[in-house]
C-alpha cells in the first residue's frame, strides 16, 4: 500500500520515459521508448493522490479506473492492475503508447495544477508489457452465453476492436471485415514501428480472438460485400461501421502531380504495412537518399512521416506548417523526439506551388508566409496570408499529411445518409445511422481523431448495439 505522506508524494519527481538516444535510433525503425522498470513504475504509481473524485477516470474516453490500477502497481499485483485498465480498455497496450493522455487523463490530474502530472500513459503501457505473457496463459472468463445473433463490423481499427471485444463478451457472435491483408487500420498501416510495434497490435487481436471473435481480410464492404448483403444473405442482425477516415486530403495547388509527391498514407503504408523500410521488400518506394523532403502538416500522421524520412536516410527534412508551434495539433512527445531526430520546423508558411523539371520530378516549392489572425472554428489562431512574402525552397520530395476523408464506397449504400463533410449521420445516443440495425463510431463519424476517442465509441456502439440485439425476435 501507498504508505507515503501526500507531502512526501507530492515531492517526488515525474519519472521520464526512457528512449533510444536519438543518434541510434535514427538508424533503425525499432521503438524508440524503451519502458519503465517494476522500480521506476512503483516510484511513478506512488505520486497518485487517490483523489475522491477521480478527475483522470473522467477525463479517460472509456473511463479507465486510473487510481485503483496504479495502486495495484505499488502493491506489487500486476496482473490485478492489467485486470482493473482491462474491465474498460481491451487494448492497453496500445493506448499506453499512442493515446494523447497530456490532453485527457493527466491534464485534469491535481498535479498538474502546480506541477507535472502522473505519468498515466506509461503506467498503462508498463502495466500491459508486464503481463503479456500471464495474460496469454489464463482462460478467457467473463464472457455470456451465446445468444445466437450475429453482428458484422467493418474495419478492423480501434473503434471496431473495442466494440468486438464488448459484444463479444455479451455473447454475440462477431465478425471482424478488413479491406486490406492485415488486422489494426491505423494501428498497423498509419503509426510507424518505432512508435507502435505490430507484434503489440496483433497480440491485441489474438487476444479478441481467443474471445471468439472472427476476422476476415481482403473484403471490401461496399465492393466484395454490400451492407445489405451482409444483413440479408450473410444473415448477420447488426452492422457497426468502423471503416475510419482513409481517403486523403490535397493541398490543391499547381504541380501536386509531379513524381516525388506522396501522401502521408501511402507513404506510411507501404513503409509500415509493407515494410518497404527493408532491402528484402517487394514493394516499391522512392528512395529518400540523401534527398531533402518537406512534410506539409502538424499532427501526428506528419511527425510520423518526417521521422520515417529521417529514417530513410534523408539529407535533410521540414515540416511546414501555415500555423505556429503553439497551434501544433501533434503530441508534444513527438514533436520533441522530431527535434531530438533533426527534423526542422518551418511555421507560418503555405504552399502556393510545386515546380518540377522536364521529367517531371519535383526540384522546387513556391511559399507565403502567414501571420495569425482571430481563432476560427477549430479555435486554433486563424492563418492570414502576407502580402508580397512569397519564397522558394529547393526540394525533391514532398509528403501531404493535412488529414483524411471517409470511405466514398458506403455513400451509395440505400438509406445511409451523410453530412456535409461525408460522415455518417448517426443517433448521438445510440450511435445507430439512419439505417435500421447499422450502428457507427469513430473516425468516419466524428473526421479524423484519437485512437482512443474511436474505442469509446466503439464501446458506446456495443452497449447499443446489445440493446438492439436483446429486442429483436430470436432466430429461428
Amino acid at each position: 500500500m501507498n504508505e507515503l505522506s501526500l507531502k512526501e508524494r507530492m515531492k517526488i519527481d515525474r519519472h521520464p520515459m526512457p528512449a533510444q538516444l536519438p543518434e541510434e535510433r535514427i538508424e533503425n525503425f525499432n521503438e524508440v521508448n524503451i519502458g519503465y522498470s517494476l522500480q521506476i513504475a512503483q516510484k511513478e504509481a506512488q505520486r497518485c493522490l487517490q483523489c475522491k473524485n477521480a478527475p483522470c477516470t473522467a477525463g479517460c474516453p472509456v473511463n479507465v479506473h486510473i487510481p485503483q490500477f496504479l495502486t495495484q502497481i505499488i502493491e506489487g499485483n500486476l496482473l490485478a492492475a492489467a485486470d482493473v485498465i482491462l474491465n474498460d480498455n481491451f487494448l492497453p497496450a496500445i493506448c499506453g503508447r499512442v493515446c494523447p493522455q497530456e490532453t485527457l487523463c493527466e491534464s485534469v490530474c491535481v498535479l498538474a495544477k502546480k506541477g507535472k502530472p502522473i505519468a498515466i500513459g506509461n503506467l498503462e503501457r508498463f502495466t500491459a508489457d508486464s503481463t503479456t505473457d500471464l495474460r496469454s496463459e489464463r482462460k478467457m472468463e467473463g464472457i455470456a452465453n451465446p445468444t445466437g445473433k450475429k453482428v458484422a463490423l467493418v474495419g478492423s481499427g480501434p473503434s471496431s476492436l473495442a466494440c468486438a471485444g464488448d459484444l463479444a463478451r455479451f455473447g454475440h457472435s462477431v465478425t471482424v471485415f478488413e479491406a486490406l491483408h492485415a488486422f489494426g487500420g491505423v494501428l498497423v498501416f498509419g503509426i510507424p514501428e518505432f512508435r507502435l510495434p505490430k507484434s503489440i497490435v496483433n497480440y491485441e487481436i489474438d487476444v479478441l480472438r481467443r474471445l471468439g471473435v472472427r476476422f476476415e481480410k481482403n473484403i471490401v464492404i461496399g465492393g466484395t460485400l454490400t451492407l445489405n448483403e451482409l444483413m440479408t444473405e450473410e444473415g448477420y442482425d447488426a452492422v457497426f461501421i468502423g471503416a475510419g477516415a482513409g481517403l486523403p486530403y490535397f493541398l490543391g495547388i499547381p504541380g501536386e502531380e509531379l513524381v516525388g509527391i506522396y501522401t502521408a498514407n501511402e507513404l506510411l503504408t507501404r513503409i509500415n504495412l509493407m515494410k518497404a523500410y527493408k532491402k528484402e521488400s517487394e514493394t516499391p518506394v522512392l528512395s529518400y537518399q540523401d534527398k531533402v523532403v518537406a512534410v506539409f502538416g502538424a499532427g501526428n500522421t506528419a511527425l510520423d512521416s518526417a521521422r520515417t524520412a529521417v529514417r530513410m536516410g534523408a539529407k535533410q527534412v521540414f515540416i511546414i506548417y501555415r500555423r505556429s508551434e503553439a497551434e501544433m495539433p501533434a503530441r508534444k512527445e513527438e514533436v520533441e523526439h522530431a527535434k531530438e531526430e533533426g527534423v526542422e520546423f518551418l511555421f507560418l508558411a503555405s504552399p502556393l506551388e510545386f515546380i518540377g523539371n522536364e521529367e517531371g520530378w519535383l526540384t522546387l516549392m513556391k511559399l507565403q508566409r502567414m501571420e495569425l489572425g482571430e481563432p476560427d472554428d477549430s479555435g486554433r489562431r486563424r492563418p492570414l496570408p502576407i502580402e508580397g512574402s512569397e519564397f522558394s525552397m529547393e526540394i525533391e520530395m514532398a509528403v501531404i499529411a493535412i488529414g483524411n476523408g471517409t470511405n466514398p464506397l458506403l455513400r451509395n449504400t440505400p438509406e445511409l445518409e451523410f453530412t456535409k463533410r461525408g460522415t455518417l449521420k448517426v443517433n448521438e445516443d445510440t450511435l445507430e445511422t439512419t439505417k435500421q440495425g447499422v450502428f457507427a463510431g469513430g473516425d468516419i463519424v466524428t473526421g479524423g481523431a484519437t485512437v482512443i476517442s474511436a474505442m469509446g465509441a466503439g464501446r458506446k456502439a456495443a452497449q447499443s448495439i446489445h440493446a438492439y440485439l436483446s429486442e429483436l425476435k430470436p432466430n429461428k
